[in-house]
């Protein structure tokens, strides 16, 4: 199933585009900005088939002749654009599968909908090629182009479009989305919730994947005894840690989270609202041994760490400077 209800948030979207399709006001280009796995490609989908159903309502029916075309991804009128290299979208993209095809009526619906993911992947000439396009659009185009970095387009383009923000899902619609949906298990749910800052899509691959709950039972397993580590097997865990270098965000999350938990349940005694709630034993013995201001310490060298990453600073050193904090801290 696929229509407006499956949208997780994004209430300001889905109101925008139904009410458009509620009083016909369709506009010819639209931008859906947001955070990559954040659900656009599967809003401008939604959109699309209802354009193009036979029922022509604000939600659609699902079961017609072009629906059921959508579905199944051989809608004559409904084109997703391809492009060969995948960190470009070249000027010949834009030519052969927009400007040359949009000449051309619907083979068997009102509209022509154009879906053109990672549009920020456009060079400068394929964005002033679509541009032409915008400009003079035939009356039945539509051209919904899907971003992560709305700033990347021209501002020629941006003032022809309709642009729609994605906005960050609350983590307890995710969390239940988790639960009914993927039937992940109450706790594994709120920890990914927690982890996608509002991002649909990335809740959804945590939850399934495998290396994430190893990830996650190794910071957790570093993070129990730290205190008691000598310099020698700290350096031991840092080597382990290298295994994940590409999910060191992810990695160090997992500690800025932990220690986040044991900062509230020092302040309040509450464990109803920790995200590490399992971990309670643990939990209770890091805030007793810390002091507020070591942990306010450690979470300032988990963001100083992450810093250093993206600034490309030695990942072995990063990691060494940001263990000792965590144990001088502890």
């Amino acid at each position: 199933m696929a229509g407006f209800q499956d949208i997780i948030g994004q209430q300001q979207i889905k109101e925008h585009l139904q009410n458009a399709l509620a009083t016909g006001k369709i506009s010819h280009a639209y931008i859906i900005n947001g955070e990559k796995s954040s659900g656009k490609e599967f809003i401008a989908r939604v959109f699309a088939m209802a354009l193009q159903c036979e029922r022509g309502e604000t939600e659609p029916c699902q079961e017609c002749r072009s629906c059921k075309q959508a579905l199944s991804n051989n809608h004559p009128d409904i084109i997703q654009l391809v492009h060969e290299k995948p960190g470009t979208i070249s000027v010949d993209d834009i030519r052969s599968q927009v400007n040359n095809d949009i000449a051309v009526k619907p083979y068997s619906s009102a509209y022509k909908v154009y879906i053109i993911n990672e549009a920020e992947k456009m060079t400068v000439q394929a964005q002033n090629a679509i541009l032409k396009t915008l400009e003079e659009p035939p009356e039945y185009a539509v051209i919904l182009l899907l971003t992560s970095n709305v700033n990347s387009l021209l501002s020629t383009i941006l003032s022809r479009c309709v642009v729609l923000n994605m906005k960050p899902v609350g983590d307890q619609l995710v969390k239940e989305y988790l639960c009914s949906k993927l039937q992940v298990p109450d706790y594994r749910a709120e920890v990914c919730a927690a982890f996608a800052r509002g991002n649909v899509g990335k809740a959804k691959m945590l939850a399934t994947s495998e290396e994430f709950e190893n990830i996650k039972a190794e910071a957790l397993a570093l993070l129990k005894y730290i205190q008691d580590m000598d310099l020698a097997e700290i350096m031991t865990a840092v080597k382990k840690i290298t295994e994940y270098k590409l999910e060191i965000k992810d990695y160090l999350d997992i500690c800025a989270i932990w220690y986040r938990d044991a900062l509230m349940f020092k302040a309040t005694s509450d464990m109803n609202h920790l995200i590490f709630r399992e971990e309670i034993q643990a939990l209770r013995r890091t805030a007793q041994r810390s002091s507020y201001e070591g942990i306010e310490n450690i979470i300032k060298a988990l963001d100083t760490a992450k810093q250093r990453l993206d600034a490309n600073v030695n990942f072995e050193l990063v990691m060494e400077l940001l263990m000792l904090a965590i144990q001088e801290n502890s």
